[in-house]
């Protein structure tokens, strides 16, 4: 039997996805969630890790994105169709969450041809982050991007990142102090090249945190990936194409990275 504080997220969830272009209240949620508007915040920062506010903006990003995979829209209807009554605000916040602008996103196919961090220094802390990455069901073609990153919403350039195979573990040597969310999430080989990045494309995706970096610390953190739910905040950062990521590796290695990449 499912919980009553995840049912009443639930039905909030459905709200904010069924009126992504109205201007949406804490009270409008709060009544469909059938709770007190106090007690409603609490419970559903409790469920998903995220304020009600934080996730229903993570949700019109998420609608915007399969929105310009996947139609002919204009961005600026788009940017209406999720509730932002300005264009430029639309396109200034999809660009810092997703990596790149609604246009760039589009021409793309909604895919990054990688994804690097932020130069975010750490001094010299001795400090480091050891992360080992588990599959709910192994999957020889899958790529697992863990980061860490300020929020519990993977958007954004992380502060430090790495692209591995299912069964590697990741070592964050000498990463930034202060409080961090170490986030992964996972995508299939076989999954692309057909479908592009749409909101309901297969994810499986792991969170840790916050974590507390301090000085000289060494942490060992285990991550279950697993597929995303409908509680999961939404993966804001433009997903890798796995393919041409691996094939762009194998390229490399040979030193014949372009004409693999033309190949694909």
């Amino acid at each position: 039997m499912e919980d009553t504080n995840e049912i009443a997220a639930l039905r909030a969830i459905e709200t904010m996805q069924g009126r992504l272009g109205e201007q949406l209240t804490v009270d409008d949620l709060a009544r469909s969630a059938m709770f007190s508007k106090f007690h409603f915040t609490r419970v559903f920062q409790r469920v998903t890790g995220v304020s009600p506010g934080r996730f229903l903006s993570a949700l019109r990003l998420q609608k915007a994105k399969e929105l310009l995979v996947s139609t002919s829209m204009k961005v600026s209807d788009i940017s209406i169709s999720v509730g932002y009554n300005s264009v430029g605000t639309f396109s200034s916040r999809f660009s810092r969450s997703v990596g790149m602008p609604p246009t760039i996103y589009r021409q793309r196919e909604g895919f990054a041809d990688a994804i690097t961090a932020e130069p975010v220094g750490a001094g010299f802390s001795s400090a480091a982050v050891r992360c080992e990455l588990h599959l709910d069901e192994p999957d020889p073609d899958a790529l697992i991007f863990v980061g860490l990153f300020t929020d519990r919403i993977p958007e954004g350039r992380p502060a430090r990142c790495a692209v591995v195979r299912e069964k590697d573990h990741v070592v964050f040597d000498n990463p930034p102090l202060g409080r961090w969310f170490l986030l992964a999430q996972s995508v299939s080989g076989g999954d692309t090249g057909v479908e592009p990045d749409h909101a309901d494309r297969p994810v499986k995706v792991a969170t840790a945190g916050p974590i507390a970096i301090h000085r000289n610390s060494v942490m060992s953190i285990d991550l279950d990936l697993r597929p995303c739910r409908a509680l999961d905040p939404p993966v804001l950062l433009a997903l890798l194409d796995v393919r041409n990521y691996a094939l762009d590796r194998i390229g490399a290695a040979y030193g014949r990275t372009e004409t693999l990449a033309h190949a694909a």
